[in-house]
């Protein structure tokens, strides 16, 4: 049998390997934590290569991911179906190792990190998700939801000001099964971290309420799974390993230094590591005991299967529940879902209400929490203004996570991020608000969220110039256009309560990507529709008011300056106009919508178009064309009530009729 040393060093010299043919890439994370992983996934690591979806297998984050050769040797050794070939493929086009972990690409990777803090605050969310359902679902003798979130993480992790926000919650909320490893190599790219990174580390994790083990050789097996055992007999917190490292470790002339951190060691260097870490095999060349030593099938194929005869007992004793935890971990709406949501939006707008649609998405929570235990909810710190909480809410916390709601402080990027967690983890549908401001704190979690076509809702009120007095810190202007810009992001603001719950509806169906609702601080008059109408909604962009015949003008708006659209067309029709108005809610749904639709809605014989929205002018130039006009913001906003402010901007309905009677 290889020893534990011979075993890592199988993860050093495919990682040194992979690299080097690359002639780019990170060789210096994976050579230090090789010894850490090894013990890791050997010893304790719950997981089954034939089955990398089993719902109770530990999750392991690599939030360090530019050190993606670590994960990728780990997933290869143990039986993952990721063959040499795709090694030797790394950060190539199309192949199953790009330069950074990506979700959806090799089996067994949990999730998409590179951009540091993500990934341990991703973690954060799993070791949540697995903390609620537990408690929703495990009952005496059937803990069926029962496994580790464990994340490897480094100095520039730990610098990221994400990791504060993500850790510091961990703690209030005792997540106990997660495990952090801090490799404390104390080399970045710069160099050495001393110069910019004197955090006390370990005291800042005990000031979270972590539970910290210090001092761990990150090269001794024996220290690394004392420590291992010491977190998972930890039964309140969450636990930090902080482990001393040589960064490159058995490179002679470049372990400890940054020359290794972001470059391959080159051939020379490769030679001399062979010889000082007793490797004498040829590149990406692994022996059969070194594979067996590894191989992870047999135990994990065991570990599975006594979780599954478990639940087969759960099945008897408890069969609803076990029926709604397969539904939830399938991610499957209620098979009456569609239907009582349907009934819902008929009758809304059967009984016409003049609200803010914050106000309306609160109602749209309270018709349809009920209908979906698996909304696990939340905002930064602003429930009474986001109106996120429903009659139906319970909040999460340490002592009883059995709730739907999570109190997520003003902690913007970590909530977002921490939602993508949730998502990947499965059994719950996320959806987490604050100003639409403030998205720009989360932005990048937003944006990997539409990386990884997570189903997450992200909730953002608050939407323009309209929220008033606040002023132009607090008011949206650019925003929403770097969020149209995003692939795979569903955006929609919505004109009134109807509109609203079908946002909502949609948010909640999909499942290939995340969801924008932004909605309103203001009182929206709801809209006359015909049945008809109301299911055009869905499609993004509809026509809302229409005249006999060809329109020989478009108006198009959102939000609330649909009703300036509305109320001008009225004023053109009385000048003779013929004038078509278009609610578009979502460009982005309407987007995608066949080329027989897009045009019914917007002939493309009609170029004289007007679009109407209190922010950046720069999303509508492709529906209006260079020859159309816009009434928007080309500047930030101001201090005063939100009338006077949309007189003051000019977007007014004598604006959007002066704009239209100019084309």
């Amino acid at each position: 049998m290889p020893s534990r040393r011979e075993l890592a060093n199988a993860v050093r010299a495919l990682s040194m390997d992979a690299v080097q043919k690359a002639k780019s890439g990170h060789p210096g994370a994976p050579m230090g934590m090789a010894d850490i992983a090894q013990v890791l996934w050997c010893d304790h690591l719950q997981h089954n290569p034939a089955d990398p979806a089993w719902a109770n297998r530990d999750r392991f984050v690599l939030s360090n991911g530019h050190g993606s050769m670590l994960l990728y040797s780990l997933l290869h050794l143990t039986g993952y179906e990721l063959p040499i070939d795709e090694l030797k493929q790394f950060r190539q086009l199309h192949s199953k190792t790009p330069g950074h972990p990506e979700y959806g690409y090799a089996p067994g990777v949990e999730t998409t990190t590179g951009p540091l803090g993500q990934g341990i605050t991703n973690a954060v969310g799993m070791a949540l998700a697995e903390k609620v359902l537990a408690a929703q679902f495990n009952r005496d003798n059937f803990a069926v939801v029962d496994h580790y979130t464990y994340a490897f993480l480094g100095d520039g992790c730990l610098m990221e000001g994400i990791s504060h926000e993500a850790s510091s919650l961990a703690g209030t909320l005792g997540l106990n099964k997660l495990i952090a490893f801090w490799d404390d190599n104390g080399i970045s790219i710069d160099g050495e971290v001393e110069g910019w990174f004197t955090d006390d580390t370990p005291k800042r994790f005990e000031s979270y309420g972590w539970h910290v083990i210090t001092d761990i050789d990150g090269h001794d097996p024996e220290a690394i799974n004392s420590a291992i055992e010491a977190a998972k007999a930890q039964t309140g917190k969450p636990t930090l390993i902080c482990c001393k490292t040589v960064i490159g470790f058995g490179s002679p002339n470049k372990q400890g230094k940054e020359d290794c951190h972001g470059a391959p060691l080159g051939d020379d260097e490769i030679t001399l590591t062979r010889e000082a870490l007793g490797w004498s095999h040829a590149p990406f060349e692994v022996p059969a005991d070194i594979y067996a030593g590894w191989d992870g099938k047999s135990k994990g194929g065991e570990a599975q299967q006594a979780w599954n005869e478990l639940f087969a007992k759960y099945a008897e004793a408890y069969p609803e529940l076990a029926a709604e935890l397969k539904r939830r971990l399938s991610g499957d709406v209620p098979a009456d879902f569609v239907a009582k949501a349907d009934d819902y939006i008929a009758k809304l707008q059967a009984n016409p209400d003049t609200i803010a649609s914050r106000k309306a998405s609160q109602n749209a929570l309270n018709a349809f929490g009920p209908l979906l235990p698996e909304l696990l909810g939340g905002s930064a710190d602003l429930a009474g203004s986001n109106l996120t909480i429903w009659n139906g809410c319970k909040g999460v916390e340490k002592d009883d996570a059995s709730g739907n709601y999570v109190y997520y402080g003003v902690r913007e990027f970590g909530m977002s991020a921490m939602m993508n967690g949730i998502a990947l983890h499965g059994g719950f549908k996320a959806y987490g608000a604050t100003f639409l401001m403030f998205m720009e704190y989360a932005r990048n979690a937003v944006r990997m969220a539409a990386l990884m076509k997570q189903p997450v809702i992200f909730v953002y009120t608050h939407d323009s110039i309209g929220l008033g007095e606040d002023g132009p810190t607090h008011q949206p202007v650019e925003q929403v256009v770097a969020m149209r810009a995003t692939p795979n992001l569903d955006n929609w603001r919505p004109c009134d309560q109807v509109e609203s719950a079908v946002a909502w509806k949609e948010a909640i169906l999909r499942t290939d990507g995340p969801t924008s609702l932004i909605f309103s601080r203001q009182g929206l008059a709801q809209q006359p529709r015909s049945e008809a109408q109301v299911a055009d909604v869905a499609k993004g962009g509809y026509v809302l008011v229409d005249c006999d015949g060809t329109p020989e003008l478009i108006l198009i708006a959102t939000g609330s300056e649909v009703q300036l659209a509305v109320d001008a067309a009225a004023k053109l029709s009385e000048q003779g106009k013929a004038v078509r108005v278009v609610s578009m809610p979502s460009t982005d749904v309407f987007d995608r919508q066949d080329a027989a639709y897009r045009e019914s809605v917007l002939p493309s014989t009609v170029v004289k178009r007007v679009a109407v929205e209190a922010l950046s002018k720069e999303s509508w130039y492709k529906y209006v064309g260079f020859n159309g006009a816009i009434v928007g913001m080309d500047t930030f906003g101001e201090s005063a009530p939100a009338g006077e402010l949309f007189k003051h901007f000019n977007i007014t309905v004598d604006a959007v009729v002066e704009a239209a009677l100019g084309l």
